[in-house]
Formats: C-alpha cells, sequence, structure tokens
C-alpha cells in the first residue's frame, strides 16, 4: 500500500475534480505493475495499473489507495477492469465517500467472488484526498489559509510592506503548495499593495486558477497577477461593478464573475460554491486580513498553515486576519490544535479542522 500511497501523491493537486489514486498489481512479494491517475477523463489508477502488469494481473492482488469505482463516468467502472482482468484480491485504503460508489464498488468485486481488505494504511491514504472528501462531501472546496507572519502575528508593516517576512524555503514550500492548488485566492487590497503574481515558480510546477476578489473591480488590469500564464485569472465582483472596469479586463483575458454580497463585500459562501462547481477542489487563500478574517468567521476554512518569522514588528504593524475581537479570552475563536516543524529559519504551525 505504501507503494500505491507513492504512484497517488503523484496526481495531488491535477486530477481535479477527481480524486488523487494510486494503485500496484502485486504477484506474491513482487510489484509487477503500476498506476496513478493523472487528469479527470483518462483511465483511473487501478486501469493503469492492470494495464501496465498485462497477464500477470491473472490471479494476483490490487493495493489501490481509494475503494475502485462501479459506475460508468467519463472512464468505464474500475471494477469492470479488475473483473476482466482476473484478480483474486483487492486491497483497498480509503472508503470512497461519493454516493455514486460509497461501497458499491466493494460489494460488485465480492459479489464475483474477489477477496476485499479495506482499511490498510487508511490514515495515510485519507490524507492524500482529505481535501477532495471535503469538496465530495460539503460541495464546496476544500480551503488552506496561508499567511507569512512576524513572531507578533503581524503580516505587513504600518506601510504595508510585506517582502520578505519569511525565508527562502519557506517560499519554496508556498510554491509547492501554489502547484498543488487548482485556484488561489487573494482579496483586492492584496492586488494592490504587493502586485503579486501567484503563479507556482517551480521546475515543471503547474500554476493555479488566480482569483481576485474585488467587488469594485478596482484592481488595474495591468496588475501581474492578470497576466496570460495558464489557466487564467478570474475577477469576482459584485453586480454593481462599473461595466466599463469589467470590459478592460476583458480584454485583457480575465474573466468576470458577478455575485452577490452585503456592505460592499462579495458573499464568499456563493463564491466557494460556484467555484466547486467550476470543478475547484483545492482552494488557497493567501490573504488580505479581511479575506482571512471573513472566512474565519463563517467557519469556512479546513486548513490553517501559518509560516512564522523570528522577527517582530510591533503594534503599528498589520494583524493577519482582521477579526472584530473579543473583550474576554472566553470571546477567542477556537482553531484547535497546532503542528508546528521548521522551515529553514521559520516556523510553520497548521491546524486542521475536524
Amino acid at each position: 500500500m505504501l507503494e500505491a500511497i507513492a504512484e497517488a501523491r503523484k496526481g495531488i493537486g491535477r486530477t481535479s475534480p477527481n480524486p488523487a489514486v494510486g494503485a500496484v498489481v502485486v504477484r506474491g512479494s513482487r510489484v509487477v505493475g503500476r498506476g496513478w491517475h493523472r487528469r479527470a477523463g483518462e483511465p483511473h489508477a487501478e486501469v493503469e495499473a492492470l494495464r501496465d502488469a498485462g497477464p500477470l494481473a491473472r490471479g494476483a492482488e490490487l493495493y489501490s489507495t481509494l475503494e475502485p469505482c462501479d459506475h460508468q463516468g467519463r472512464t468505464p467502472p474500475c471494477t469492470r477492469a479488475i473483473l476482466d482482468a482476473g484478480v483474486a484480491r483487492v486491497v483497498v485504503g480509503s472508503d470512497d465517500p461519493n454516493p455514486l460508489v460509497a461501497g458499491r464498488g466493494v460489494r460488485r468485486l465480492r459479489a464475483r467472488g474477489v477477496e476485499v481488505a479495506r482499511g490498510v494504511e487508511r490514515e495515510r491514504c485519507d490524507e492524500i484526498n482529505r481535501p477532495w472528501f471535503r469538496f465530495i462531501t460539503s460541495g464546496r472546496p476544500h480551503v488552506t489559509l496561508k499567511a507569512a507572519v512576524t513572531a507578533d502575528g503581524k503580516l505587513a508593516s504600518a506601510t504595508g510592506d510585506s517582502r520578505w517576512i519569511t525565508g527562502p524555503a519557506a517560499r519554496r514550500e508556498v510554491h509547492e503548495l501554489r502547484s498543488q492548488a487548482d485556484a488561489i485566492l487573494v482579496g483586492a487590497g492584496t492586488v494592490r499593495a504587493d502586485d503579486p503574481r501567484l503563479t507556482a515558480r517551480l521546475p515543471g510546477a503547474r500554476s493555479p486558477l488566480r482569483v481576485v476578489l474585488d467587488g469594485r473591480l478596482s484592481c488595474s488590469p495591468g496588475s501581474r497577477i492578470y497576466g496570460r500564464v495558464a489557466p487564467g485569472a478570474l475577477a469576482v465582483a459584485l453586480p454593481e461593478a462599473p461595466a466599463a472596469r469589467a470590459a478592460a479586463l476583458e480584454r485583457k483575458g480575465v474573466e468576470i464573475w458577478r455575485l452577490p454580497g452585503r456592505g460592499g463585500r462579495v458573499g464568499l459562501e456563493r463564491l466557494l460554491e460556484a467555484l466547486a462547481g467550476r470543478g475547484v477542489v483545492r482552494l488557497l487563500v493567501e490573504g488580505g486580513a479581511d479575506v482571512f478574517g471573513q472566512l474565519l468567521a463563517l467557519g469556512a476554512w479546513d486548513r490553517l498553515m501559518l509560516f512564522v518569522a523570528p522577527k517582530l514588528l510591533g503594534e503599528k504593524g498589520r494583524p493577519w486576519a482582521a477579526l472584530p475581537g473579543g473583550r474576554r479570552m472566553s470571546d477567542a475563536l477556537e482553531l484547535g490544535e497546532f503542528s508546528a516543524r521548521t522551515v529553514g529559519r521559520d516556523a510553520l504551525l497548521v491546524v486542521d479542522r475536524g
């Protein structure tokens, strides 16, 4: 199963709106076939592994990180390929919560005489597809909030300067996060202050869709985030945003979404639903403080990643999340338990919601 997990990891961030899955075919103690799901519409991992094994699949064992599907989608059911190949035993890591699967694949195989074992290395297999589980069960993307902050929790100086809070190792890890995301979201204030590109600048990396939350379409069409890097950029505005500004952005190849909101802000719950409809499974949010604050207040987040630098900006620095605050400690927003590790000279604190 660890070999299958290694195969599955090759597809992380590349298979949406499908899960990332890996599979291996084993005879005795020897792996005779390997496969991973490369992208939606292409063969699933089990089919790839069976093809790689060829005739050696008959009577062999198949290890898959996720329960094999039993329905016709853009590709035929994996259970059919497993049965046609004559596999004797199937070992599954994660159960599939998709209502179209949800135990059907296991039942089909057992009904046809194939031995099935479930839950092998379940925790590691579940971790690979934690975002997809959120997407398939809730109808919204898995939302990761990522911020680089000083040790006293500041996102930028009093003048808005934030380059660079963290060191090179942390910034490299952020580019890896971007390469695994389907979309990256920032507010208009971040675009105006930093003029970021928000691309994944690593060899062979894939950049995400760049999404700007800009109710009045105030950001310049010349902003670097709107550069022509696949898969493109999207500006999310209120219905009353000026048509002339929308037209200027569209001439740059920027897609415009108009969504309702309140108090001059686009409704983030509606935006998350729309992104899910677009097939966005993994959403990375990189600021600013207002966007972080809104998502935290809504409870519309799944993972918080704080890259903390050994620096202090003091009381005039800008906090990383705009929350109204409480008068007593009992009013504090409870996040959950942190895990921590060092990244170069900085620390990375991570909270996963239950």
